[in-house]
């Protein structure tokens, strides 16, 4: 099963100056949302494997508009984190198959790499909610300085029997770090956590 799409958006936010000062260079976070058609709204059904696949599908066409939107090769992305927002026809569970057994294995294909665990949110709501969408270093989750989070909002979505998905990158960690840690420099990106 495809997943049958009604929209797609794309947002880049780009951060120049923070607290008065030049944040050179600018950090750069892009998130591709795409809202579907949620096949299983309004009823229980075991078997979610649909669900696992446009997963899948998904990971593969967020990850890389989103990379296109930063206008950075895949392997120059520095963290990721995706989410999900379920109408309300919807159960958290179609959210969880979606984001969770086969949508990481295509975006770090898109990525080149991806040792460490997406970070990942879902939630039931309804038009308009906002979509905070983790994000961690993709190599290595000890980095602090890459602890961040990305919303995003469509106005008209997740209207009851859609499901809202999301995947973010970024070109970079928060503006002025320094709370200390691992640092970007330092990353094996062996063990998925330095």
């Amino acid at each position: 099963m495809s997943a049958i799409i009604r929209k797609i958006v794309t947002v880049v936010e780009e951060t120049q100056m923070e607290m008065g000062r030049q944040v050179s260079p600018p950090t750069r976070r892009a998130a591709a949302i795409a809202v579907i058609e949620n096949p299983f709204a309004g009823r229980y059904v075991e078997d979610l494997s649909p669900l696992i696949a446009i997963g899948e599908e998904l990971g593969e066409l967020l990850s890389k508009r989103a990379v296109a939107a930063l206008g950075i090769d895949g392997a120059k992305a520095q963290s990721y984190g995706k989410a999900a927002a379920v109408g309300e026809n919807g159960e958290l569970e179609h959210a969880a198959a979606i984001l969770h057994p086969k949508m990481g294995a295509p975006v770090r294909k898109v990525l080149g790499k991806g040792a460490a665990l997406i970070p990942s949110s879902k939630k039931r709501s309804g038009p308009g909610t906002t979509l905070d969408i983790p994000l961690g270093h993709k190599d290595a989750a000890f980095v602090r300085s890459h602890f961040d989070g990305m919303e995003v909002q469509i106005n008209d979505a997740p209207r009851a029997n859609e499901i809202m998905v999301a995947v973010a990158v970024t070109d970079s960690g928060r503006p002025l770090p320094r709370v200390g840690g691992l640092t970007v420099a330092e990353v094996k990106g062996e063990d998925g956590l330095r």
